[in-house]
């Protein structure tokens, strides 16, 4: 989750950013109200001393004349430039005030906060080490420039200094809570559990320590104990909102959906009923279980709270998507870009669901959509250019990964799809390029050095073929399809048939359903005269994989060295019906007197039906 420095106290979440606040600018608040202080209260005035009586009586508070007057003038220019945000100027009219009153504490603190929000911590701790330096009695200084220290590292500094402001007032719980916190940060749990148990002794009506002893349990795993101390937490101050979300975030933790639910929904109803966030983790809770028709009703609550909402428009449409209702997601959709045509995310998704119902027409079109909208559109090369592989569009597929390779050299993805449609299109020269070029970007990627090889082996190098896949390995040593295709590789070259086997049986234990791996295993095993456990892995991989005529093939071929030849025969004649174009099968099949099959029926009507499809006409927009 993103995170920001606190006031110089510590990096905190952002959801936790009223607890920082409550802990650590409420002393910015107090040395810099938001009016412009009268006389008295500039630089001279302002110097470490006991508040006039007269003040806290209802009586107005004497005001001294400054004792060097272009001082308290530079100091309102400062203050001035200050409440303007101009950080810059302030610290430039501070310092002038400072030449005329070098003792002032609150030009110092001011200084020292100001630097530290510019980031310039070298001159912020210079000048908080001016503050600490001198005798300050005023609590809310001391907490101040010890959240300076904290936040620049100097955390014995800041912790002596949270001590000084315990000590010079034991009853200002601010004070235990920022040490604690600290604390927490540098995994003192023990020291910042005991140091929050007295800021909680001195604010029994303050959430805050509670809610910090709860933070610790949730570091010790302590779950239960975390949860309480959070219930406390939320039971002294209803309206604490860090509080609900880290409650919720231990049941979410637990696994506990109903419970983190329940929390999210008192959040709503007792402190902000129109929290998005928090419909936001409902909805993602909901459908992290699939709960999808749950997840729909806070979407349609969300919506009826903020029509314009496109996330939960979104949302709406992707859960619609998710359960296969793909009309009522292409409606949902479509409506958003009728109102957002821009949104070129939004049409992705519509492609998308249009491909899912196989209307590719559409589905080209919402892409093509996109990439008039933004010729350079990346994403929108990539996924249209998928999806004319899908369809064996190959030279318009190459053309859109062609176009994402140029515009985002360095995404791996690009060159691997380009390769793969050359390797389709036959290209094998211009596919073995596609990934080298690849490499070259990404010389870390294992895909791209495993499908160059395959690259490599439709131009019978086989040489260069075991050294693409050897590096695949090194890179990846899971990497389950290297292993097949170079223990395949030495199956078929009947070379390193031990390493053969070793290599496949590895690729089978990362992926033991995986019909190609057990039909590479069987086919070594049969190389090696090893006929029963050939048989074994055959069958099993023709009972994984049913439409690929090689592994039937190769079935065949174990059953005919078993002298199993009617086996054998129908094997084959399967093999034919998926691919009926292999005519030095059908002469095998002739040779060992098993007939002719072209005149089996079975292998007539396979023969027609690859003619009727002979050139197969993907669905055109």
């Amino acid at each position: 989750m993103e995170t920001k420095p606190s006031c110089g106290c510590e990096a905190t979440p952002l959801r936790w950013t009223r607890v920082v606040l409550s802990l650590v600018a409420i002393p910015l608040i107090v040395v810099s109200c938001a009016t412009v202080p009268q006389a008295g209260t500039g630089p001279s005035a302002s110097r470490d001393r006991s508040p006039d009586p007269s003040a806290h009586a209802g009586q107005p508070a004497i005001q001294p004349t400054p004792a060097d007057p272009r001082a308290y003038y530079h100091f309102l220019l400062g203050y001035r430039a200050e409440q303007a945000q101009d950080a810059d100027l302030a610290i430039r009219e501070y310092l002038l005030a400072l030449r005329g009153d070098p003792t002032s504490i609150f030009l110092k603190t001011r200084l020292a906060a100001l630097y530290f929000s510019l980031g310039d911590i070298a001159a912020a701790v210079r000048f908080a080490d001016r503050v600490a330096e001198a005798e300050v009695r005023e609590v809310t200084t001391l907490v101040l420039i010890a959240g300076i220290y904290a936040g620049a590292g100097e955390a014995d500094k800041a912790l002596a200094l949270y001590d000084r402001a315990i000590a010079q007032n034991p009853e200002h719980n601010e004070s235990y809570f920022s040490k604690g916190v600290l604390l927490v940060n540098l995994k003192r749990l023990e020291e910042a559990e005991q140091v929050f148990q007295q800021g909680i002794d001195k604010a029994k009506d303050s959430p805050v320590g509670h809610y910090y002893l709860g933070r610790i349990a949730v570091e010790a795993k302590q779950f239960d104990r975390a949860a309480a101390s959070f219930e406390r937490a939320i039971s002294t101050n209803p309206t604490f909102e860090p509080a609900y979300i880290a409650l919720a975030g231990v049941y979410e933790s637990q696994r506990q959906r109903e419970q983190a639910v329940a929390v999210y929904r008192k959040y709503l109803q007792v402190v902000n009923p129109h929290s998005k966030e928090v419909q936001q983790h409902i909805v993602r809770l909901y459908l992290n279980d699939k709960l999808y028709r749950e997840a729909l009703a806070e979407l349609n609550d969300m919506l009826n709270r903020d029509p314009d909402d496109l996330d939960a428009q979104l949302r709406i449409g992707l859960i619609y998507g998710e359960i296969k209702d793909y009309p009522k997601a292409i409606a949902q959709l479509t409506k958003i870009l009728a109102v957002r045509p821009a949104e070129l995310k939004v049409r992705d998704y519509l492609a998308l669901m249009y491909e899912e119902q196989k209307d590719y027409g559409n589905a080209i079109k919402a892409y093509e959509q996109n990439l008039r909208l933004q010729p350079a559109y990346v994403d929108g090369h990539m996924h249209l250019g998928f999806l004319q592989y899908r369809l064996k569009h190959y030279p318009d597929a190459i053309a859109h990964f062609t176009d994402a390779v140029k515009l985002n050299p360095k995404q791996p993805e690009g060159h691997l799809l380009l390769g793969l449609a050359h390797l389709q299109a036959e290209q094998f020269a211009l596919a073995t390029q596609a990934f080298e070029e690849g490499i070259r970007l990404n010389p870390g990627n294992p895909d791209l050095h495993f499908n160059l090889g395959t690259a490599y082996d439709k131009l019978n190098r086989f040489d260069e073929v075991v050294k693409a896949m050897e590096t695949a390995l090194r890179l990846d040593p899971q990497h389950a399809d290297a292993l097949n295709y170079l223990g395949y590789s030495y199956t078929e070259r009947g070379i390193k048939i031990e390493e053969a086997v070793s290599l496949i049986q590895r690729a089978v234990i990362l992926k033991p359903n995986n019909g190609y791996y057990v039909d590479s295993l069987g086919w070594a095993f049969f190389k090696m005269g090893r006929l029963d456990e050939a048989l074994a892995e055959m069958k099993r991989a023709a009972s994984l994989v049913k439409d690929d005529p090689v592994i039937f093939e190769h079935l065949g071929e174990v059953y005919l060295q078993q002298n199993l030849v009617p086996e054998a025969r129908e094997a084959w004649l399967h093999s034919l019906e998926l691919d009926p174009a292999n005519l030095k099968l059908m002469e095998r099949f002739r040779e060992r007197g098993m007939g002719d099959p072209t005149s089996e029926e079975r292998i007539r009507q396979a023969k027609q039906r690859v003619s009727q499809h002979a050139s197969p006409q993907a669905p055109t927009p």
